[in-house]
């Protein structure tokens, strides 16, 4: 079974230079892509053998989700507002990287339950959709997650996993989650991270 989540610290060996390379980035708002806060850049910034990586810890052959902004990283500031809150992500399982030095982290990732249902998660059986009073998977999604995204009174938050540099987590993307508050008023000390959003590979043909 895929893990629901998985922490991994000091991922890469030079940090401090992909940092570098991050904040060297172009991040345009106009680029920008979606409801989060911040600002993505226009750009991916690739980790070498990072598929093979995480399929190794996962269990399962990964490949890059396409239509995703796979390995592109977000910067957001304090202040930085998006028109979604908790949420869950489009691809078979999620990666963020933390690029903050130790000095600016704070905050981190967190989870949720709704309260209304008790759900932590989009269930993915036929039995688990029922329990919850949904037979379509589409409609669950759209009357929790995206009716209640920016309602902080529907969600309890169970647990953050912190923000710390050269941490990974890796993570089912059905789980309800989302980012900490931002921080920083520039780059340098802003809430940095890099995203990966990956699909399950074929199976090998015999």
């Amino acid at each position: 079974m895929l893990p629901s989540l998985i922490v991994i610290d000091d991922f890469l060996r030079d940090p401090l230079a992909f940092r570098a390379q991050a904040l060297a980035l172009n991040y345009d708002p106009a680029f920008k892509k979606g409801n989060y806060p911040g600002l993505l850049s226009t750009r991916p910034l690739p980790i070498a053998g990072l598929d093979d990586a995480v399929s190794l810890r996962a269990g399962v052959r990964l490949q890059p989700a396409a239509g995703t902004t796979h390995q592109h990283c977000r910067l957001t500031l304090k202040g930085d507002k998006g028109a979604s809150g908790v949420h869950i992500d489009p691809c078979f399982y999620s990666g963020i990287l933390y690029l903050s030095l130790p000095e600016h982290c704070r905050g981190g990732t967190d989870f949720f339950s709704h309260r209304p249902t008790g759900l932590e998660r989009v269930p993915q059986t036929e039995a688990g959709l029922f329990a919850a009073g949904y037979t379509d998977i589409n409609r669950l999604i759209e009357e929790v997650i995206n009716q209640d995204t920016l309602k902080p009174s529907r969600w309890e938050k169970t647990m953050t996993v912190p923000m710390r540099f050269n941490r990974l987590i890796l993570l089912s993307p059905w789980m309800f989650h989302n980012a900490g508050a931002p921080f920083g008023d520039r780059p340098e000390n802003g809430r940095l991270v890099h995203l990966m959003f990956f699909a399950a590979a074929p199976a090998a043909q015999a």
